[in-house]
């Protein structure tokens, strides 16, 4: 399949067409110095919010820096809702997490294929409550054992997300962060958790 080539045209199209659009009432705020989480990227930083101008369109973005892998995105403001970027949560969100990871997993009986589909989709969601779900019905026994390689990459990215966020919502550095949450699996089991990679 041939590659379409974008054309100068289709490009203002899509600008003027997120240009155009009148801040939502009850759109999020966000502020310089806000932590927030980009579902596809985890947690980043607000560093600046205002209008920019752009192939000679004026739109209202959010600028975020992505420490862990030095990436900086812009987001739209009046898009903001709909691509699931949000603040990082609260800490009642994170007992919650913690109180999730803790129960029992839930499993499926649909083929894996499908499964894996939808445990990415909601660890692309953005939803913190699905994604504490995904990692928990993702955990495999202590020693790795009865997990395929598909699932142990999804429930890597998944704790990964969840160590991010959970590390900067309660003040500790990811890698304790990994360590509360692993804790947190294993505690209904009685077994101790494995030492989180540095």
């Amino acid at each position: 399949m041939a590659a379409i080539p974008i054309t100068a045209a289709m490009v203002n199209a899509a600008l003027g067409a997120t240009a155009a659009q009148p801040m939502p009432d009850g759109a999020l705020t966000f502020d310089v110095g806000d932590l927030v989480v980009y579902p596809a990227h985890g947690v980043g930083r607000v560093d600046r919010v205002g209008v920019e101008e752009l192939a000679g369109h004026k739109l209202h973005l959010i600028q975020i820096s992505f420490q862990e892998n030095r990436m900086t995105l812009r987001v739209p403001v009046a898009q903001a809702r709909v691509t699931g970027l949000r603040k990082i949560g609260t800490a009642e969100a994170m007992d919650e997490v913690l109180t999730i990871l803790g129960g029992r997993s839930r499993t499926s009986r649909m083929i894996w294929a499908k499964r894996g589909q939808e445990y990415l989709a909601k660890i692309n969601s953005g939803d913190l409550k699905q994604l504490a779900e995904v990692v928990r019905d993702l955990r495999g026994s202590g020693d790795g054992a009865g997990t395929s390689y598909s699932q142990r990459n999804l429930f890597e990215l998944g704790i990964d997300r969840l160590a991010g966020e959970f590390g900067a919502a309660t003040g500790i550095d990811k890698a304790a962060a990994m360590q509360r949450l692993l804790d947190a699996l294993q505690a209904t089991r009685g077994e101790k958790a494995p030492a989180a990679a540095a």
